[in-house]
């Protein structure tokens, strides 16, 4: 069976996003910073470095987190000669290539307010993979080319502020 190359998912920004996260890194330092300053003068300001280091161990540790959420889906054809594989790339740059029998779950969250949706891929015997958001895909292509994954969409569980849901 030829499968050529079908895309699945594709994420809207497939960036690292580091210029925002640079922008938000110094907006915490200047208000920090300037929190020390204001109470420096009567009050021990130790707490601003542990401040600082939890919130360095957080973004690091966010930074680790998104850096492995897929931004591209595909099934393409094998190499090997095998059947179909499942390609997926990854926002740090690194691709990998799965059975899609292997893949046992497939969720959809469609978000209610900006009409995207992010992707869970659930493979079997394996960790779950998220993805960035994007356009929400077709499910009837995920459940040609994963036969044996449990294939579903559900609205996200926030709504529209001041919308009745």
């Amino acid at each position: 069976m030829a499968v050529g190359d079908e895309l699945l998912w594709e994420a809207r920004d497939k960036g690292p996003r580091a210029v925002p996260r640079l922008r938000r890194m110094a907006v915490v330092a200047a208000v920090l910073g300037f929190v020390a300053l204001l109470f420096m003068v009567e009050y021990d300001v130790g707490w601003v470095l542990w401040v600082a280091g939890a919130y360095l161990a957080a973004e690091l540790a966010h930074l680790g987190w998104d850096r492995r959420r897929v931004v591209e889906a595909r099934l393409v054809d094998d190499t090997g000669g095998g059947g179909a594989r499942l390609r997926l790339r990854h926002v740090g740059g690194r691709a990998g290539e799965f059975d899609p029998h292997r893949v046992s779950g497939v969720l959809v969250v469609r978000d209610n307010v900006d009409g995207s949706a992010t992707l869970r891929l659930r493979l079997s015997g394996r960790r779950t993979v998220f993805g960035r958001p994007g356009p929400p895909p077709a499910l009837m292509a995920w459940r040609a080319a994963c036969p044996r994954a449990h294939v579903r969409d559900r609205q996200a569980y926030w709504g529209m502020p001041g919308v009745p849901d």
